[in-house]
């Protein structure tokens, strides 16, 4: 297989394919023929043309931190591991845009901009560790989405290969592109569904200087689900609503790491602000009116450092929850804000063990239930249909 892929790296070896059948899923797929980490355009070509002459499908994959399954391998395929393809970043001021191969990681993408005084918003929690071509083709989004969107809304253009084994170019690296359907669109999200992406535009914008962050411990849990209501009547956008339920805070405090033991409340809220005038007396008196009663043991994060701690609890959870329940399954769903309270109260009355937290300013909860272990797969299904 080698010789017939020219500037490309090709593991064949069972060992070391063993580990590109999942992603952080738990979904386990099957072993691929091969894995190819291909250089160039011609390797691409000789690429498409080996999975059609072989009847293989492609599935791109970026650093398998995803949580849906989309670069798990199924049926006969290649995995196609974009980890070696060229390329640097490169940003424009005047064009208020960065463009970045695959290949690159998202970190390496926000820090760019960042140096430049710029920001790329889109944050998902592995956003250290995930690839910019994997949170393109899963349309990441993060803490920062309730105010600031998903992927997709800062895509300019994308670069993918097609099935005609050419890297075609979908929209043109500007805001303002009506010519035609936004095709672009079509591949952000789409998980190699309809090409595989080897690189993007995307706007950026002036980076924010001050920050506002907030813990807000609550005593009664459904008075956390109001608040971002609330905030909007008032005229404020978090530019981040993170939450953690009591079972995830009690599981928090008992096995977590000591600043996590800390965490006050029977519910937990983290907000942070961006905007100009954040950091003053007269805005923190405006989230505390908006916010009302359950304002009375708000805490502001009083430096950078405290600020990074209280955010390294919240990326954490994640991982936590996995090393405590290596068998739970984690669920990443959207509950339309007002749909909120309805929802935690169906899930209470299915009396499975879970917990949840994630991102209260757009819906995105994380839920893990916990019994998946420990209950036959029929009889959990039987709860969730009932």
């Amino acid at each position: 297989m080698a010789i017939r892929l020219p500037d490309s790296t090709v593991i064949e070896d069972p060992d070391l394919l063993a580990s590109y059948r999942r992603d952080e899923s738990h979904v386990l797929g099957d072993l691929p023929r091969a894995v190819v980490k291909p250089r160039s355009a011609v390797a691409l070509k000789a690429l498409v043309t080996l999975a059609k002459d072989e009847g293989l499908g492609l599935v791109p994959r970026g650093a398998g931190t995803g949580k849906a399954g989309g670069c798990v391998p199924n049926g006969r395929s290649l995995v196609v591991d974009l980890g070696e393809w060229p390329g640097s970043i490169a940003v424009d001021h005047a064009g208020l845009s960065l463009t970045a191969p695959a290949s690159a990681s998202l970190k390496a993408v926000k820090e760019s901009a960042l140096a430049e005084g710029l920001f790329y918003p889109p944050d998902p929690n592995s956003w250290q560790l995930c690839g910019f071509g994997g949170s393109l083709a899963t349309n990441a989004g993060g803490p920062n989405a309730g105010k600031y969107g998903m992927t997709r809304h800062w895509v300019l253009s994308v670069d993918a290969l097609m099935a005609d084994g050419a890297i075609h170019t979908f929209g043109i690296g500007s805001v303002k592109a009506n010519a035609g359907p936004a095709l672009a669109q079509l591949l952000v999200g789409s998980e190699g569904i309809f090409g595989l992406i080897t690189g993007a535009t995307v706007r950026v914008i002036p980076a924010p200087r001050a920050f506002l962050t907030l813990l807000l411990p609550v005593a009664r849990w459904e008075d956390l689900l109001d608040l971002p209501s609330k905030l909007a009547e008032a005229g404020l956008q978090p530019s981040a609503f993170e939450f953690f339920d009591p079972a995830v805070l009690a599981e928090l405090r008992a096995h977590g790491p000591e600043e996590a033991r800390r965490l006050p409340g029977e519910a937990l809220a983290l907000l942070e602000f961006d905007d100009a005038d954040c950091t003053g007396e007269a805005f923190l008196d405006r989230v505390v009116d908006a916010l009302g009663p359950t304002a009375t043991h708000l805490q502001a994060a009083t430096d950078a450092a405290q600020r990074e701690r209280l955010w390294a609890v919240r990326r954490m959870t994640s991982s936590f929850l996995k090393e405590r329940h290596p068998k739970k399954v984690s669920e990443d769903i959207t509950v339309p804000r007002s749909k909120l309270k309805a929802f935690f109260a169906g899930l209470e009355a299915l009396k499975i063990p879970a917990v949840t937290y994630g991102h209260l300013g757009d819906g995105n909860l994380h839920v893990n239930l916990l019994a998946a272990g420990e209950t036959a797969p029929a009889e959990l299904e039987a709860q969730l249909m009932a």
